[in-house]
């Protein structure tokens, strides 16, 4: 089940994030570390009503993130669609025990079937230029890649932008 997020799910999906964070240093991928993601910004995102979490048998085991707020480091890009009425993801992420079940897919149907219903004109996301799975999975699902965005206490390799409008 997908449902908002709530401030007592915070700990529960700063366990999820750190075994992510834990797997992809694993696999060689140095996307998220101790600055990224962060409680503040969960907390946040709860105080924005954007935080979404995926809930399997009562517990957190996915979360997303759908914003119509634009971060300043995507401004340069050069979008498809006009900026104005747009979607952004961000913080997708499924336990490691979870993955490769779909419910990244489930995920982000979710965030598209809301983007539609609200009317929205595309939906615009980044990802780590690291991360081969993560960019074959927006690939496969339509998005374009656009340009190059960079979170220097992250990582000095780039961030790819991609957009799929509807």
């Amino acid at each position: 089940m997908i449902r908002k997020g709530k401030i007592d799910d915070i700990p529960h999906i700063m366990e999820l994030t750190k075994a992510c964070a834990n797997a992809m240093i694993t696999n060689g991928i140095y996307q998220w570390n101790a600055h990224y993601p962060n409680r503040s910004a969960f907390i946040n995102d709860i105080n924005r009503d954007e935080l979404y979490v995926l809930e399997i048998n009562g517990l957190v085991r996915g979360t997303i993130v759908i914003s119509d707020l634009m971060d300043e480091e995507y401004k340069p890009i050069n979008w498809l669609s006009k900026t104005g009425k747009n979607i952004y993801i961000h913080r997708l992420a499924v336990h490691p025990e979870f993955q490769a079940r779909g419910f990244a897919q489930q995920l982000m149907d979710f965030a598209e079937r809301f983007s539609i219903a609200n009317n929205y004109s595309s939906i615009r996301l980044d990802t780590f230029s690291q991360n081969k799975r993560n960019q074959k999975f927006y690939e496969l699902r339509g998005y374009k890649q656009l340009g190059n965005i960079y979170f220097p206490k992250q990582s000095t390799h780039p961030f790819y932008c991609y957009e799929l409008v509807f």
